[in-house]
């Protein structure tokens, strides 16, 4: 007769334990294992090798999930300790708890066991002993493992059901829950310092936070921005238009910005904002922003360029990482053969920062953005660095690249993490061009549209990947892409 734990791991049902082993980890952070029974169970959260103690929470149509209860024995590749204080509570960092060297091979291996059985094309190649693709040139690291990112969005809450104010990130698994993270790793000190002395604050003057369930309170968010290469810091304090508590808003917020001006930071605050947000949706959206202090933008600086940032403008996180992403494109792309190419299409363009990077071999490059703000930044950025071979149309790009005249020679793609619509997918092959840069920061999507782009007669020639986001799930793919005759 079977004993009670072999009975509940051979006939696993929702809210059963079971115990296992962590065989592989799949993107985007999908542990699997296998019972006893030789059921297949996927478990997030969790590190090759690890022993877990797990919980099934779904299981429906042959799928089984769970969750992470305990570690049992922790993996061959696992720190004793995390690099970060807040690891394992946060639920913004995936692998804070093993070396960056194992972080990068972890997510090469993943995105290679999403793309070989996709790719076809290329000659195996030996590399540091292990066999890969030809087309396949490994992964770049990010110049920085900690105090990386130029952009944190903090919310306003508590660490637990009527406890003390918290501003920080979600704990991991939670809807509602707070964490502190007044010592995150993947921002610099000067993040850790504002978001300490604005939660020291507002919990002195007692105001509440917007309540999630009741749609009740004032403080929202709290939106940092800093740049790597100029030091500069823009600042914006998210709210409700509800009563800020016993203190007039514009005395409060007066207060505010004298605490922050106070600070002594490495790099220095150029504009403090107040932006309104009324919505039900937990999200940082702009309904009414005021300049309370100094400038509404800041500037960053990147392979020489300079660009505009304003607290909404989309932007690459970590603008070392982001030189090293452009670097690659345009080695990628290389010089062509006549010194320039006639025209380059930057579908999805942002605030233009592909574009201008393309624009020295190019007679014009033509960005395709669909939020209109981003289109605005994108033209003034282009003014700041002197390029007049840019042009940026607002538009979704399955809509707006059958409106323009001059046909491409070379089109680039970075779009959103869902990847890129059908019907522009349609349009892309249609051009027929000689060659296609993706840039990808979702691998699973990039999958999809890879199908769809062999199908239409092109092949991968390169492939790269770049992490962005060390300590995290995410990853940054580059592919470059020929056509060949059907």
């Amino acid at each position: 007769m079977k004993n009670k734990e072999e009975r509940v791991l051979s006939f696993m049902k929702k809210g059963d334990i079971g115990e296992g082993t962590i065989e592989k980890v799949l993107f985007p952070n999908k542990g699997i294992l296998y019972t006893q029974d030789g059921e297949r169970v996927i478990v997030k959260n969790g590190l090759p090798g690890q022993k877990i103690r797990f919980s099934i929470h779904k299981k429906r149509k042959g799928k089984c999930e769970g969750l992470l209860l305990e570690v049992l024995e922790r993996s061959p590749v696992e720190l004793e300790k995390p690099y970060c204080v807040h690891f394992g509570d946060c639920g913004g960092c995936a692998y804070q708890n093993i070396r960056y060297e194992e972080q990068l091979k972890l997510k090469e291996k993943q995105v290679l066991e999403l793309l070989v059985p996709v790719v076809k094309t290329g000659q195996e190649k030996i590399v540091q002993g292990v066999s890969k693709p030809g087309w396949f040139e490994g992964i770049k690291p990010s110049p920085r493992q900690f105090a990386y990112r130029n952009k944190m969005e903090f919310s306003f809450g508590d660490e637990y059901k009527d406890g003390p104010l918290a501003l920080g990130m979600h704990k991991r698994g939670s809807f509602y829950d707070l964490v502190t993270v007044d010592r995150c790793r993947i921002v610099d000190a000067d993040f850790n310092q504002i978001l300490e002395s604005t939660l020291a604050f507002f919990s002195k003057m007692g105001v509440c936070y917007f309540k999630k369930k009741s749609h009740i309170g004032y403080l929202r968010h709290l939106l940092v921005r800093k740049a790597a290469r100029t030091g500069e810091i823009l600042i914006d304090l998210v709210t409700t238009t509800q009563s800020c508590g016993n203190m007039a808003e514009p005395d409060l917020l007066e207060g505010f910005c004298s605490t922050l001006r106070q600070l002594d930071l490495q790099g220095c605050i150029v504009g403090i904002l107040h932006t309104k947000n009324d919505s039900i949706a937990d999200a940082v959206k702009d309904e009414g922003t005021k300049i309370l202090y100094g400038k509404g933008y800041f500037f960053e600086e990147l392979l020489g360029l300079k660009f505009k940032i304003s607290p909404f403008s989309f932007f690459q996180t970590n603008s070392l990482a982001a030189e090293v992403l452009y670097d690659t494109v345009r080695g990628f792309v290389g010089k062509p053969d006549n010194g320039r190419s006639n025209v380059i299409y930057d579908l999805y363009s942002g605030t233009g920062t592909i574009a201008q990077m393309m624009a020295p071999v190019a007679q014009k490059v033509i960005g395709v953005e669909i939020v209109p703000e981003a289109v605005e930044a994108a033209r003034e950025n282009a003014e700041w660095n002197g390029l007049e071979n840019c042009e940026f149309i607002a538009g979704d790009v399955w809509k707006v690249l059958d409106t323009i005249k001059e046909r491409p020679d070379l089109i680039i793609m970075d779009p959103p993490r869902e990847g890129i619509h059908p019907k522009a997918l349609e349009r892309i092959v249609r051009y027929g061009v000689e060659r296609l840069v993706y840039i990808s920061c979702k691998p699973t999507s990039l999958v999809k549209d890879l199908e769809v782009l062999q199908a239409g007669g092109y092949v991968v020639e390169r492939c790269c990947c770049i992490d962005q986001f060390p300590g995290t799930v995410h990853v940054e793919c580059v592919v470059l892409m020929s056509r060949v005759e059907k």
